[in-house]
C-alpha cells in the first residue's frame, strides 16, 4: 500500500512537473497580451492629450493674435485722433473746468514734491562738491556691489576738528589753547546734532515725500494717461462712424464704457491726492519741530560755551604775567660787533647827540644887513611854513604853461581819452585842460579846447574850477 502510494505520488509529481511549463507559457502569453493591450490604450490616451494641448495652444495664439491686432488697431486710432486734433482741427471730448483745475493742481503738486525733495537735500547738505562726491561714491558702490555709504562732512565738525587740533598743538596749559579746545568740542557737538537732524529729516520728511511721489502720484499719472488714451480711442471711433465708416455699435459702447471707467478712476485718484492736506501739513509740522529742536540744542551748547569762554577770559586777565625782556646776542653767548640797540637807534647815533628836530633850515645867501655878516637867516623857521598872498595851501600839479587856463575861469582836466561818437561831442586826450562853458545835465558838460566847442561826459574829467551856479 505504501509502495503503491509512493509510486502514484511520484507519478503525479512528474506529471505536474511536465504540465508546469505549459501553464507557465500560457500565463506568460496572457500577460504579454495584456501588456500589449495596456500599452496601446496608454499610447492612444497620450496622443489624444497631445492633440488637445496643441489645439489649446493654437487657440491661445489665435486669441493673443486677435488681442495684439486689436491693441495695434487701438494704438492707430489714438495716433489718428491725436494728429487730427493737433493738426486737422478735429474736436475731441471736452471735460469740465473742475476736472481741468484738478489736473492743474495735480501737476503743481507733482512738481512741488519733486522740487521740495531736491531743495531739502541741498538745505541739509549745502556743499555742492560734497554732494557730488557722495553721489559718485554711491554710484561706484552700486557698480562694485559693495554697500558703502558716504557721510556728508558737516562744516561745524570740520571747524571743530581744526580748533581742537591746533589747540592741542599750542599746549593745553595756555588759556587761549584751552578756549580753542572748548570751542572745537562745542562745534563737534553741534555737528553731531546736525547728523541727528539729517536722520530725522530723512525718516519723517523726505521718505513720506518719496512715498507720495512713487505711489500716489504715480498712480494718479497712470490713470490720467490711461484716460487720455481711452478718450482718443473713443473719439476716433465716434468720428469715423459720423463720417460713414461701418463701426459696430457694440464697439462704440465698449470704448465709451472704458472711457467712463478711466474718467472715474482719474477723478477719484486726483481727489484723494488733493484732499490729503492733513497728512501733508503734519509733515511740514514735523519738519518745523525737527528744526526747532535742532536750534534749541545748538543754543544750549552755545550758551554753555559762552559762559566757559567768559571764565577763561577772566582767568587769563587775572593771571600774573612775568616781565619779559628780550635776549640780546650777548645773552645768547654770541660775539658780535653789531651796534643795534633795543630802543631802535643804531650805535652811531647813540654814541653822539641826536640832531634836534627844531633846527631851522637856513638860506645859503647872506642877509643884506652889514652888521650881521656872519649870521644866517632861517629860510623856513621851525613850525612856520612859507606863506604867500597868492599861494595855495595844497601843492598844485605841474602843468604846461601854454595849456594851463586862467584859474579864474571854470575849467576841468581830462582823466581819460574821449573819442566823440556823435556830432557835437568834444574829443580830448588824457591830461588836456578844458574850459567849461555850461552844465548840460548831471552827466554832460559843455566846454572849449583849442578853439573847438562840444559836449563830453562828466565822468571823463575832473572839475578844477566849477561853473558858477
Amino acid at each position: 500500500m505504501s509502495t503503491g502510494f509512493k509510486h502514484r505520488r511520484s507519478t503525479d509529481s512528474r506529471a505536474s512537473s511536465r504540465s508546469t511549463p505549459v501553464s507557465a507559457s500560457v500565463a506568460i502569453s496572457s500577460s504579454t497580451n495584456g501588456a500589449s493591450s495596456t500599452g496601446d490604450s496608454s499610447c492612444h490616451l497620450s496622443r489624444s492629450h497631445d492633440s488637445k494641448r496643441v489645439t489649446s495652444t493654437l487657440q491661445q495664439h489665435a486669441e493673443s493674435g486677435k488681442m495684439a491686432f486689436a491693441g495695434l488697431r487701438k494704438q492707430i486710432n489714438k495716433a489718428n485722433q491725436y494728429v487730427s486734433e493737433k493738426m486737422g482741427g478735429a474736436e475731441g471730448t471736452k471735460l469740465d473746468d473742475e476736472f481741468t483745475e484738478m489736473e492743474r493742481k495735480t501737476d503743481v503738486t507733482n512738481e512741488l514734491i519733486e522740487e521740495l525733495q531736491v531743495k531739502t537735500r541741498e538745505f541739509l547738505h549745502p556743499n555742492p562738491a560734497s554732494r557730488a562726491k557722495m553721489s559718485a561714491v554711491k554710484g561706484i558702490s552700486k557698480l562694485s556691489g559693495q554697500a558703502k555709504a558716504a557721510t556728508y562732512p558737516q562744516p561745524e565738525g570740520v571747524l571743530g576738528d581744526c580748533m581742537v587740533n591746533f589747540g592741542r598743538k599750542l599746549g593745553d596749559e595756555e588759556p587761549f589753547a584751552q578756549a580753542m579746545i572748548e570751542t572745537g568740542e562745542a562745534m563737534k557737538q553741534i555737528a553731531d546734532i546736525k547728523y541727528a537732524l539729517d536722520d530725522n529729516m530723512k525718516q519723517n520728511f523726505l521718505e513720506p515725500l518719496h512715498h507720495l511721489q512713487s505711489k500716489d502720484l504715480k498712480e494718479v499719472m497712470h490713470h490720467r494717461k490711461k484716460l487720455q488714451g481711452r478718450r482718443l480711442d473713443y473719439d476716433c471711433k465716434k468720428r469715423k462712424r459720423d463720417r460713414g465708416t461701418n463701426i459696430p455699435d457694440e464697439e462704440i459702447r465698449i470704448a465709451e464704457d472704458k472711457f467712463a471707467e478711466s474718467l472715474h478712476l482719474a477723478q477719484m485718484s486726483m481727489h484723494n491726492l488733493l484732499e490729503n492736506d492733513v497728512e501733508q501739513i503734519s509733515q511740514l509740522a514735523t519738519f518745523t519741530e525737527s528744526l526747532l529742536e535742532h536750534h534749541r540744542q545748538c543754543a544750549d551748547i552755545l550758551s554753555a560755551l559762552q559762559e566757559t569762554l567768559q571764565e577763561k577770559k577772566n582767568e587769563a586777565a587775572s593771571r600774573a604775567r612775568p616781565e619779559f625782556r628780550p635776549k640780546t646776542l650777548a645773552d645768547l653767548g654770541i660775539q658780535s660787533n653789531a651796534t643795534y640797540q633795543p630802543d631802535g637807534t643804531n650805535g652811531a647815533l647813540s654814541s653822539g647827540s641826536a640832531p634836534s628836530e627844531s633846527t631851522p633850515q637856513r638860506s645859503p645867501l647872506p642877509t643884506p644887513d652889514a652888521g650881521a655878516a656872519n649870521t644866517w637867516e632861517p629860510l623856513f623857521p621851525a613850525g612856520q611854513p612859507p606863506k604867500s598872498p597868492a599861494g595855495s595851501p595844497l601843492p598844485s600839479p605841474m602843468r604846461s604853461p601854454a595849456r594851463t587856463p586862467n584859474p579864474q575861469n571854470p575849467c576841468a582836466q581830462a582823466l581819460f581819452d574821449f573819442e566823440p561818437e556823435n556830432p557835437g561831442e568834444l574829443g580830448f586826450k588824457e591830461g588836456d585842460n578844458i574850459t567849461l562853458t555850461q552844465q548840460i545835465d548831471e552827466n554832460w558838460l559843455e566846454g572849449t579846447l583849442d578853439g573847438r566847442t562840444g559836449y563830453f561826459p562828466t565822468t571823463y574829467v575832473q572839475v578844477l574850477v566849477p561853473l558858477p551856479r
